[in-house]
């Protein structure tokens, strides 16, 4: 495998897409591993140093959401979803299980390609809050975005390159209340044009992370009408 390019492991049992959506990615620069299905996936993402994974959710063997959830129990590496299904709670659904971004069938390879370069592009480093590290309720929560360590009563935290961002632009200002729409636009992306509840299954990941219950939480607010704000 390359070591100057990203890896993008491609799964997709459509031999056409497949075909389509690697060469466009070699044209961009990136290295492109295909897999046909689930479960050979998953031995690829265990064997190679994978950036991102481009997941069909229609697969002959394992589902998307099965593979998604697999990937998320050991690893944050960014992942869109390629999925038919039009219905918002399929996606959101997805979003859920810890998915970064999906794009819907058929899709033009401009747009999936613009999805790819702002998932990779955010999984940098680039939002940094003023102060390095930042601890609350007596180390209760502590986030070290030096390290790039979040902890929580001690013990490692994994967040998605998502949630990260999020959590970042949150704590970056706190007392600021983000509306949906600013934080799409501080921590996803300009071009992101996911639906805004996207936003909110996104929190619900944080809190069940960073919160002791995530129903009444401390850290992650919701102010009714506005959006979000961090409360630490």
């Amino acid at each position: 495998m390359s070591k100057n390019k990203k890896n993008i492991l491609v799964v997709d049992d459509e031999p056409k897409i497949m075909e389509v959506v690697c060469a466009l990615l070699e044209s961009r620069g990136l290295h492109p591993i295909p897999a046909e299905n689930g479960k050979r996936a998953l031995e690829i993402f265990d064997a190679e140093n994978i950036s991102l994974v481009l997941l069909d959710l229609m697969l002959p063997d394992l589902s998307g959401e099965e593979v998604c959830t697999a990937i998320r129990q050991k690893s944050r590496v960014p992942i869109i979803m390629l999925t038919a299904k039009v219905e918002e709670n399929d996606v959101v659904e997805g979003l859920e299980l810890g998915a970064d971004d999906y794009v819907m069938k058929p899709f033009g390879l401009k747009e999936l390609y613009a999805r790819v370069e702002a998932v990779l592009r955010r999984t940098e480093p680039d939002l940094v809050p003023l102060t390095r590290r930042n601890s609350w309720r007596e180390g209760d929560l502590v986030v070290d975005f030096e390290k790039n360590e979040v902890r929580k009563k001690g013990l490692a935290v994994t967040l998605t390159p998502s949630e990260r961002n999020i959590l970042s632009a949150l704590i970056k200002y706190p007392g600021k209340v983000f509306t949906r729409e600013e934080l799409i636009e501080a921590a996803l992306d300009k071009g992101f044009a996911g639906y805004d509840r996207a936003i909110d299954s996104h929190i619900k990941n944080i809190r069940k992370k960073v919160e002791d219950d995530p129903k009444s939480p401390v850290y992650i607010l919701t102010i009714p009408g506005l959006g979000y704000k961090f409360g630490g």
